[in-house]
């Protein structure tokens, strides 16, 4: 696969990702991810046990928050892992909590274009 390529894949699956967050679709979220996928919510915990628990960290979003936007850069990519800057605005329910978010995936994709490792830091800041 070419550069070019890469480049498209990588964003073509955050340019998904961040349109079914911001729709609030946490099926087509979670058809992101291959269902052997290594998936870490925060950096500082052990990986999500199996596809299952990430398709539920999913199904919670529609219930916890609303008015979310998201944007990325691609900050490095290579042929088997991209680096993305990402941001996040969003209010939190119910107690209706502003946040700025601005963190960091780490991810890979299969030969299918699904996600098998995904791997995040953020900030989070309530405004």
């Amino acid at each position: 696969m070419n550069y070019k390529s890469m480049v498209n894949n990588y964003k073509s699956w955050l340019e998904k990702l961040g349109r079914y967050w911001v729709d609030l679709n946490p099926k087509n979220a979670s058809e992101l991810f291959s269902k052997d996928v290594i998936y870490y919510e925060s950096a500082l915990k052990e990986p999500l046990a199996d596809w299952n628990a990430v398709s539920d960290l999913w199904k919670i979003i529609p219930s916890n928050q609303k008015n979310v936007s998201f944007d990325f850069e691609i900050i490095s990519i290579t042929q088997n892992l991209c680096v993305a800057n990402w941001q996040v605005k969003r209010t939190m329910l119910p107690q209706n909590v502003k946040q700025n978010i601005n963190g960091i995936f780490v991810f890979k994709l299969n030969e299918d274009g699904l996600c098998y490792y995904f791997k995040q830091w953020r900030a989070v800041e309530d405004f």
